[in-house]
Parts: C-alpha cells; sequence; structure tokens
C-alpha cells in the first residue's frame, strides 16, 4: 500500500480511511476529511496534516493541458483539503468579475425575434475585456468611459436575398459612447445616453466579442437590426452573464450513444444537434437512482449476467479516490485566459482570509477590554 501523505505509526486501516475515499457498488465510504490536528491522539499521532509547513511542503499543481487557442485550462491540485478547493470552484463561477452586457437600447427590430428575446441573447454575449481595467457602476454613478462599453449593432437583409444571419462578429465597440439620440431630448440639441472621450487608459485597439461567429438571430428580406447594447463590470452572483467560465460540457456523438445505452433507468436521450452530430440530454433526472452502472465497466449488467472476466474484475479491483487530489478543469467564456481567472479567484480567497483575520483580532481586543 504506497501511501506517503500519511502520518508515521497510523494502522494502516485508519491510514486508508483518512487519505482515500472508497468507492462501493452502492455507494462511496470515508468521504469526510480530518481536519482536527488531535484527531489521531489516541493512537499517539499527530495530525500533521493541517500544519502550514506541511501544507507548504506537500501541496503542489501539475498542469495536465491547455488548449491550442488558451481558453481552457486542466491541473491538479494536490495536497488540498476539498473545502479549499471547493472554494477555488464557487469563486470562479460567481466572485470574478467580468464585462457583460446590462442595457440594450433597441431603435429597430422588424426580425421575428421578440425583443426581450434578441436582449436576452445579446446580454450572454461574452465579451474579450480585462474587467481591471474599468470600474464597477452603482445606481448613483453615471455612465462613463471608465465603468461603460458601448456597442453597436447594424444588420439588414434587402429584399431579394435570402437569409442573413446575425453574428456577434457585427457588434461595432463605439469609443466615444452612444450615438442613439434619447427620443425624449431636445430635437435642436439632441442628447444620446452616453457620451464620453475614448478611454486613454484603455490599451485596446478595439474591443470585440469573444467570440466572432455566435449567432444572435437569422434575418428574412426586408429586416433589419440596429440597437446600441451597454456593458458593465459584474459577478456571476449577481447574474450568470458574468460567469467567466463555462458550467458543463456536453456529451456528443459516441460517447452520447454509450451513455445511453449504459443507463438502466433510460434517464437519457439522443438528440439531433443537425450536420450529424448528435448529443446526450437528461429527459428524466427523477428516475436516477444513483446506481452507477453507467460509469461501471459491465455498463449496466445485472451481476448474474456477466461472464468470468467481469466478475474477476469486480472482485479484484477496488475503486478509490485520493481525498486531498483534485483534477480541475476551467474552460473560459473567452473574457480572459483560464490561468489568468485562477489567479484572480486565489487573490479574492486570499482577501477573504485576511478578513476573517482581521475580524478575529478586533473581537479578541474588545473582549480583552471588557
Amino acid at each position: 500500500m504506497d501511501l506517503p501523505d500519511i502520518p508515521t505509526g497510523l494502522p494502516p486501516h485508519m491510514q486508508l480511511q483518512r487519505t482515500r475515499v472508497l468507492c462501493k457498488n452502492d455507494a462511496p465510504i470515508h468521504t469526510a476529511s480530518v481536519v482536527y490536528s488531535g484527531a489521531y491522539n489516541g493512537v499517539g499521532v499527530d495530525n500533521s496534516s493541517v500544519k502550514l509547513e506541511n501544507f507548504s511542503e506537500n501541496f503542489k499543481v501539475d498542469v495536465i493541458q491547455l488548449s491550442e487557442d488558451g481558453m481552457e485550462l486542466e491541473f491538479g491540485m494536490i495536497g488540498i483539503d476539498a473545502a479549499i478547493t471547493n472554494a477555488f470552484r464557487r469563486i470562479l463561477l460567481a466572485e470574478l468579475p467580468t464585462m457583460a452586457f446590462e442595457k440594450v437600447f433597441i431603435a429597430n427590430n422588424t426580425s421575428i425575434v421578440q425583443d426581450e428575446v434578441l436582449a436576452q441573447r445579446i446580454g450572454l454575449v461574452p465579451i474579450a475585456a480585462d474587467p481591471n481595467l474599468f470600474e464597477f457602476l452603482s445606481e448613483n454613478d453615471q455612465p462613463n468611459e471608465k465603468n461603460t462599453i458601448v456597442f453597436k449593432l447594424h444588420a439588414k437583409c434587402a429584399k431579394g436575398e435570402g437569409r442573413k444571419k446575425v453574428l456577434t462578429k457585427e457588434l461595432i465597440w463605439l469609443p466615444n459612447g452612444s450615438e442613439l439620440v434619447k427620443e425624449s431630448g431636445d430635437s435642436k440639441k439632441p442628447k444620446t445616453y452616453t457620451s464620453f472621450p475614448k478611454f486613454v487608459d484603455n490599451p485596446y485597439d478595439s474591443i470585440t466579442p469573444s467570440y466572432p461567429d455566435i449567432l444572435i438571430a437569422k434575418l428574412g428580406p426586408g429586416q433589419e437590426i440596429e440597437l446600441e447594447a451597454h456593458a458593465v463590470k459584474g459577478i456571476g452572483k449577481t447574474h450568470a452573464k458574468w460567469s467567466p467560465v463555462i458550467l458543463l460540457r456536453e456529451v456528443e456523438d459516441k460517447d452520447a450513444e454509450r451513455l445511453v445505452q449504459a443507463c438502466p433507468e433510460n434517464i437519457f436521450d439522443i438528440e439531433d444537434m443537425g450536420n450529424g452530430r448528435k448529443r446526450a440530454t437528461v429527459a428524466r433526472p427523477r428516475v436516477c437512482t444513483l446506481c452507477r452502472q453507467c460509469v461501471r465497466k459491465n455498463y449496466g449488467k445485472e451481476v448474474n449476467k456477466l461472464d468470468e472476466e467481469e466478475k474477476e474484475w469486480i472482485k479484484n479491483v477496488s475503486l478509490r479516490r485520493v481525498k486531498n487530489h483534485f483534477i480541475f478543469k476551467i474552460e473560459s467564456t473567452g473574457s480572459l485566459p483560464p490561468d489568468v481567472l485562477f489567479t484572480e479567484a486565489v487573490k479574492i480567497l486570499e482577501d477573504k482570509c485576511e478578513r476573517v483575520i482581521a475580524n478575529l483580532s478586533w473581537k479578541e481586543i474588545l473582549i480583552g477590554l471588557v
């Protein structure tokens, strides 16, 4: 049994419980982490894993893979508690600021897409802009070059032409703010929704959506869309459009068919995506019994129907998970590279810890004064 991260002198069965999650046929066991330093005092062993110096020596990060476009990063975190890795996950999802469209001013829309649906689709388009260069826009603030990014979109399908696809590459950045005139303004002195000088500290020659080929709408002959979209700084806790990471990856093609065949409860369906592509969808989630047949070698066979090789495999193989080893996969929406996102998440967690320490210190001072 190779368990080098276990305190010397701990009995083997306790070593196993401390460092491994054992995946049984019915359910995983030993899932809880042992964080109390005196947990093993009864057998004369100090749970040294909770000490800072031991954590610093044992913790490491191994980069497994970085995609060619730089938007997907996979790495392993070794020697860290599940609670801390979950904190990173939650920060990445909900607390890292990005720029996203908050207001859409529609001047003309004769497409079949309703105004509110069109605004919703544009709101979810990721923007390739560093949020650290911008400020948060509060309720009492006026839009300016340091808290608002303005884009315009004007697409038209001429009569006699075929259907036209409106893509995100047609969203054009307006560095000097809005060009739409307010209807309620003075006709002699027309006012736009925003007007500001170009952001001189902005290093971008042009700000664009992260992906140029996202479909916004389709126009028929004679149809037109004209609008402005204003992006502001926010976090995923407020709305998912500000979340800088992708929440899920779809199971497609052969893997989708394999997943459908593996499930004995018929939970998954195959959806045709067009162009010969298929994906698995969760059609009946309430039927799931957590049988885990979809992750087993026999792919849903009953035990009495297994051949000798499969029976031997089940008997001889023990599925375990190391409690302090986690595989992270960060897939960015395109607003920032994944390595930058994780670095910012570490900074946010550090700030949280410093605030807790500061509050505890003040409480100790107040208690001493009483």
